[in-house]
C-alpha cells in the first residue's frame, strides 16, 4: 500500500528526519494513537477484502450490489489507512508493519544511520537495528547507547 511510497520518499537522504531516542520517545503519545487506529483499520480492511473474495467466488461475471458495497467500504478503509501512514510520515517515522504496528525512526548510533524500533504495545523505544536488517536484526538498546542519546 502506501508503505512503499512512504519508504521511497524517506529513503531520499534530504527527506530523512533523524531522532535521538528522547525525541522518538516524545512522539510516542501521538504515534501510539495513530498506529492503534491504523492497525485496527487494517484488520477491518483485511476482513472486508476476505468478504469480497467470498462473494466473488460465487462465479457470476457481474458484480452484485453486495460486492460493490463491500469493495466501496474496503476502498474507504484503505483511504483512511493511507491517511494514517501519511500522518506518521509527517512526524518523520516509517510504518514497517501493518499487522503489529511496527514503526522505525531514523537515528544515529556511533555515527552510523540506524533505526530506533518501536512496536505497538511497547511503552517506549527499546530496540534498534541497522537500516538493512529489518526486524530480523532488531536488538535491545544497551545502557551505553542510551546514555549517548540523552
Amino acid at each position: 500500500m502506501q508503505n512503499e511510497t512512504n519508504e521511497r520518499v524517506a529513503d531520499n537522504m534530504s527527506e530523512r528526519k533523524y531522532f535521538t531516542l528522547e525525541q522518538a520517545n516524545r512522539t510516542l503519545p501521538l504515534v501510539k494513537r495513530v498506529v492503534a487506529d491504523l492497525v485496527s483499520e487494517y484488520a477491518l480492511w483485511k476482513e472486508q477484502m476476505r468478504h469480497y473474495e467470498v462473494l466473488s467466488a460465487v462465479g457470476s461475471t457481474e458484480e452484485t450490489e453486495e460486492q460493490c458495497a463491500t469493495m466501496h467500504d474496503a476502498q474507504e478503509t484503505a483511504a483512511r489507512i493511507s491517511g494514517y501512514v501519511e500522518e506518521l510520515a509527517a512526524v518523520g517515522c516509517l510504518l514497517k508493519g501493518f499487522d503489529d504496528g511496527l514503526v522505525d525512526f531514523y537515528g544515529k548510533r556511533q555515527g552510523d544511520d540506524v533505526f530506533w524500533c518501536w512496536k505497538l504495545g511497547e511503552t517506549r523505544v527499546m530496540h534498534w537495528h541497522e537500516l538493512h536488517t529489518g526486524i530480523a536484526g532488531r536488538r535491545p538498546l544497551d545502557s551505553e547507547l542510551v546514555e549517548d542519546q540523552i
